[in-house]
C-alpha cells in the first residue's frame, strides 16, 4: 500500500504541485521570520550593554526627578570609586555644511571625561575632553563632509544652535544609541546646557582596583539616599539585554500574526486541494477496497501521502525562508530601521519549518481523507462515485446563518456597548459565519455576479456560472479563503483612511494658522517663540502650552486663535479673554460655581471669568471640561519653564506667505531642532506614520493573499482535470478553444470576485465598527471608504484571478478531443 501510495503522488505530482505551492510560501514565512529575528536577537545580544563595558555600579534615579550633577561629585568622593560621570539621552539638532538642518532623529548623549568609563569604538579623532567639543557618528560625518578640527553647529532645546569643535567620530550602529540618525555625543556640562535638562540620567561609576564592589555599592548607596538606586554591573547588563531582546521579541510576534494568517489561509488552500483530488479518486479508492484493501489502510495511505507532500514542501519552503530574511536584511536599512546582526539558521527554525509544513498538510488532508473511506465499494460499478457535489448539511448552515447574524450584531452594536473587545469578536464570528454558511452564500453571489457574463457571452457564460456553483463546498472553500486576506487588507484600509481622514479634521480644528511650527523629538527651544513674535512680517505667534494644577488643566491661548477649537459660548464674551480675564469651561465653572465675574485664583495669582465655554478638544490630564485658557503673557509669568512643542504663526496684515515664511526660515537657521510646515504638510507629517503601517501590513498581508488566489488556480486546474470527459464533449458537440477558454476565465473571476467582494465587506465592517466605538468615546473619528483602494483590490483579484485561468484553459485544450473522451 505504501509503495502503491507513493507510486500515485508520483503520478499526480503536477497535480499537487500548487498545493504544494501554498505550503512553500506558508513554511518560507515562517522560516523567515525566525530566521530574520534570530538574527536580531543574536545581535541585541552582542551589542547590549555597549556602553557598560567598564561601569561596575550604576546609580539610577528611583522616580522621574534627574540627578543633580552636584550628586556625581559627592558619588566620585565615596572611597573606593575610581571614576564617576554623569550620563543623559536626549535630542538635539545638527546644522550642516549646507546650513540646513541635517535630517533624521538626533540623538544627544553626555560621554564621560574619565578615561576609566569610556566605552565608545573610536573610528577617528578621540572623544571630547572639554566643553566646546563635540563626537558624531563616522556616517553622519561622511556624507555631511564634516572635517575633524572644524566647527559644527548643534542645537538642542535649551537655546539656537552654537559651534562646537569637531574630534572624533564613533561607532554606534546596532546599539541603543542607533535610532536610524545622528548621534552627538559632548562633555556632561554641554549635554545639560544643550538639553536644558537639569541634572543627569543616570550616574556611571568605576570602581579602584582591588576594591570590594559589593562593599563599594553599600557606600555609593548611603551617599545617594533614598531618592536613588544602586545596581550592579551584572544588573545593569541583564537590563540591557532585556530591554533589547524585549523590542525584538515584539517585533517578532508582530510579524507572527501576520504568519499566522497566511498559515491559516495556506490550510484552506490545502484542504480543498485534497478534498477536490480525492473525490476525483473515488473510483479508485473503491475499486481498491474491493480487492481487500480496509478503510484503514486507505485512510492511512492518504495521510501518508500528505505528509510525503508537506515534508517535501516545507524544505523548500525553509530554504525559501533563507532567501526571504536575506531580502528582509537588506531592506529594512534602506527604510532607516536599524538591523542589529546577521541571518542566523537554527536546528529549531529547519524542525519548526519542517514539522509545521508537514503537519498542516496532514491536519488539512485528514477531513477529506476520512470522508474518502465512506465510499462503499460497490460504488465502483457506478458513475455516482464522481458526482459528489452535494451541498452542505442544514445543521452546518443553520448554525453558520446564526453565527453570521450574530457577528454583524456584535459589530453593530459595539460603539453602543462601549467595547472594542466586541469589534473583534464580531469580526472573527462573522469570518466563521461565512466559513460556515458559505455553501449557500458563495453560489449566491456567483449567480448575481455571473450575470452579466451570461447575457454578454449567452451559453458560454451560463456554462461558465453553472460550472462555479455545481460544487458549494469546494467554490466555498476557495472564495474562504481569499475573505481572510483581503478582509484583513480592505480592514486596514478602511481604518487607516478613517483615521487619517479624522487627523486632518483635528488639525483644521486646532490649527487656526497658516505656518505650523513643531519641535523634532522634543519642545521647542526656550526663546523660540519671542524671536519670532518680535518679527515684524509675522502678526500671530502662539506657543501651545498647557499644565495641570490640582486637576484642573490650564492652557495658554491667543485672543485671535482662541475661537477655533470653541464648540459654544455659554456666558459672556471669548473675545474678551486678555491681561487678567480668563475663559472657564462649562464643566469647571458648574463644579465651582463660577459665572461671568467671578474671581479665581491660579497659583497664587487671580483673575477673572470673561466667559464661559464649551470645547469638543479632548482634555490632558484633568477631569474633562476642567480647563481654563489665559492669554500667553499670563501663562508665561506662571508657567515659566514649561514649553510646547507647537507653535502656531500667521503672517502680519499686508504681508505675503512667502515673505512670512522667509521671516520664520531666518529665525529657525539657527534652530536645528525644529521644523517648519504648512498646514498641509503638518496633516502629511501627522498621517505619515498611517500611510507607512499601512503599506507595512499591506505588504505582509499580501502573502496571504496570493496563497489564497494559489488556491483560486489549485482549484480549477483540478476541475479541469475532473471534467476531462465533459469538456472534451463540448468540444466534440463546437464548443471553440476561445469560448473553452472563456469558460474558465469566467469561472476563476467569479471565484476571486466572490471572494474579494466578501472580504472587503468583512473589513470594512470591522473598520466601521471600529471607528464608531472611537467616535463614541470621545474621538472625530468617522468611516471614510477609500473607494478607489478598495477597487484596486477587486481589480487584482480579478486580474489575477485572469491570469490563473491560463495553465488550466492550456491543459483542457492541450489534449485531444478522441483521447480526452477515453479518459476514465
Amino acid at each position: 500500500m505504501i509503495r502503491l501510495t507513493l507510486r500515485s503522488l508520483r503520478a499526480e505530482a503536477l497535480r499537487m504541485l500548487l498545493s504544494a505551492l501554498a505550503v512553500v510560501l506558508g513554511v518560507a514565512f515562517v522560516a523567515g521570520t525566525m530566521i530574520f529575528v534570530d538574527g536580531m536577537r543574536a545581535g541585541a545580544y552582542e551589542r547590549a550593554g555597549t556602553f557598560d563595558r567598564h561601569t561596575d555600579l550604576g546609580v539610577y534615579s528611583a522616580g522621574r526627578e534627574v540627578l543633580p550633577p552636584a550628586l556625581v561629585d559627592r558619588v566620585r568622593a565615596v572611597d573606593g570609586v575610581a571614576a564617576a560621570a554623569g550620563e543623559l539621552t536626549n535630542t538635539a539638532g545638527i546644522v550642516g555644511t549646507d546650513g540646513r538642518p541635517v535630517l533624521g532623529f538626533t540623538m544627544l548623549v553626555a560621554i564621560p571625561t574619565e578615561d576609566a568609563l569610556r566605552s565608545y569604538d573610536v573610528v577617528a579623532g578621540r572623544l571630547p575632553d572639554r566643553a566646546g567639543e563635540v563626537v558624531l557618528d563616522a556616517p553622519t560625518v561622511a556624507e555631511e563632509g564634516f572635517a575633524l578640527g572644524a566647527a559644527v553647529r548643534i542645537g538642542g532645546t535649551g537655546g539656537a544652535a552654537r559651534p562646537y569643535t569637531l574630534v572624533g567620530t564613533v561607532d554606534v550602529a546596532g546599539t541603543a544609541r542607533d535610532v536610524g540618525g545622528p548621534f552627538v555625543g559632548l562633555v556632561g556640562s554641554d549635554a545639560l546646557a544643550l538639553s536644558g535638562e537639569r541634572g543627569f540620567g543616570r550616574i556611571m561609576v568605576a570602581a579602584r582596583p582591588g576594591a570590594f564592589v559589593t562593599a563599594l555599592a553599600e557606600r555609593v548607596r548611603a551617599v545617594a539616599g533614598t531618592e536613588a538606586t544602586v545596581k550592579s554591573r551584572q544588573q545593569i547588563l541583564d537590563e540591557a539585554v532585556e530591554d533589547a531582546v524585549r523590542n525584538v521579541d515584539q517585533f517578532r510576534m508582530l510579524l507572527l500574526i501576520f504568519v499566522g494568517v497566511a498559515v491559516v489561509v495556506a490550510g484552506f488552500v490545502i484542504a480543498n486541494t485534497f478534498a477536490i483530488v480525492l473525490a476525483q479518486r473515488t473510483r479508485r479508492t473503491a475499486l481498491l477496497r474491493l480487492i481487500g484493501a480496509t478503510r484503514g489502510q486507505v485512510f492511512r495511505a492518504a495521510l501518508l501521502e500528505s505528509a510525503v507532500l508537506g515534508l517535501a514542501a516545507s524544505a523548500l519552503g525553509v530554504l525559501l525562508g533563507v532567501a526571504l530574511a536575506g531580502g528582509l536584511r537588506l531592506l529594512m536599512p534602506r527604510l532607516d530601521v536599524p538591523v542589529t546582526g546577521g541571518l542566523t539558521v537554527t536546528g529549531s527554525t529547519v524542525v519548526t519549518g519542517l514539522l509545521l509544513g508537514t503537519a498542516l498538510t496532514v491536519c488539512a488532508a485528514l477531513l477529506p481523507a476520512w470522508r474518502g473511506t465512506r465510499v462503499a465499494p460497490v460504488a465502483a460499478l457506478t458513475d455516482a462515485a464522481v458526482q459528489l457535489s452535494q451541498g452542505a448539511g442544514r445543521v452546518r448552515l443553520t448554525f453558520g446563518a446564526v453565527v453570521l447574524a450574530v457577528g454583524v450584531a456584535a459589530l453593530a452594536g459595539a460603539a453602543s456597548a462601549g467595547q472594542l473587545l466586541l469589534v473583534a469578536v464580531g469580526g472573527v464570528l462573522a469570518f466563521f459565519g461565512i466559513v460556515l454558511f458559505g455553501p449557500v452564500l458563495v453560489p449566491a453571489l456567483a449567480r448575481v455576479f455571473g450575470w452579466p457574463a451570461r447575457h454578454l457571452l449567452g451559453a458560454t457564460g451560463e456554462l461558465a456560472v453553472a460550472n462555479t456553483v455545481r460544487n458549494p463546498r469546494r467554490v466555498a472553500a476557495t472564495a474562504t479563503a481569499l475573505v481572510i486576506g483581503i478582509g484583513l487588507v480592505s480592514a486596514f484600509m478602511v481604518g487607516a483612511r478613517s483615521t487619517k481622514d479624522g487627523i486632518e479634521r483635528s488639525v483644521d480644528a486646532q490649527i487656526g494658522t497658516d505656518f505650523v511650527v513643531s519641535g523634532i523629538g522634543q519642545d521647542l527651544p526656550a526663546a523660540l517663540a519671542a524671536e519670532l513674535a518680535a518679527r515684524p512680517e509675522l502678526g500671530v505667534v502662539h506657543e501651545q502650552r498647557n499644565t495641570v494644577v490640582a486637576d484642573v488643566e490650564v492652557r495658554a491661548a491667543h485672543p485671535a486663535l482662541v475661537g477655533r477649537t470653541l464648540s459654544g459660548v455659554l456666558a459672556g464674551d471669548a473675545a474678551r479673554v486678555g491681561p487678567g480675564q480668563v475663559l472657564v469651561h462649562r464643566e469647571l465653572a458648574q463644579a465651582r460655581g463660577w459665572h461671568v465675574g467671578s474671581p479665581v485664583t491660579v497659583r497664587g495669582r487671580s483673575y477673572r471669568v470673561a466667559a464661559v465655554v464649551t470645547d469638543d478638544t479632548p482634555g490632558n490630564g484633568a477631569p474633562a471640561g476642567h480647563v481654563i485658557d489665559m492669554v500667553d503673557a499670563d501663562f508665561a509669568a506662571l508657567f515659566p519653564g514649561q514649553r510646547g512643542f507647537l507653535a502656531e504663526i500667521d503672517p502680519a496684515a499686508g504681508v505675503s506667505a512667502q515673505q512670512a515664511r522667509d521671516a520664520i526660515e531666518a529665525v529657525l537657521g539657527r534652530y536645528p531642532t525644529v521644523n517648519l510646515m504648512d498646514q498641509g504638510a503638518y496633516k502629511k507629517m501627522l498621517t505619515g506614520t498611517v500611510d507607512m503601517l499601512l503599506a507595512f501590513v499591506t505588504a505582509l498581508l499580501g502573502l496571504a493573499v496570493v496563497i489564497a488566489l494559489v488556491g483560486v488556480a489549485n482549484t480549477l486546474s483540478l476541475s479541469v482535470v475532473e471534467r476531462t470527459r465533459e469538456n472534451a464533449v463540448l468540444r466534440a458537440v463546437g464548443l471553440t478553444r476561445g469560448r473553452m477558454r472563456a469558460v474558465l476565465a469566467v469561472e476563476a473571476v467569479l471565484m476571486a470576485l466572490v471572494g474579494a467582494v466578501l472580504g472587503v465587506g468583512l473589513g470594512a465592517g470591522v473598520s466601521a465598527s471600529a471607528m464608531a466605538l472611537l467616535a463614541r468615546l470621545g474621538g472625530d473619528f468617522h468611516v471614510v471608504l477609500p473607494l478607489g483602494q478598495l477597487l484596486l483590490i477587486l481589480g487584482v483579484a480579478v486580474l489575477a484571478a485572469l491570469f490563473a485561468s491560463v495553465v488550466p484553459a492550456r491543459r483542457a485544450l492541450s489534449r485531444p478531443i478522441v483521447e480526452a473522451l477515453a479518459d476514465q
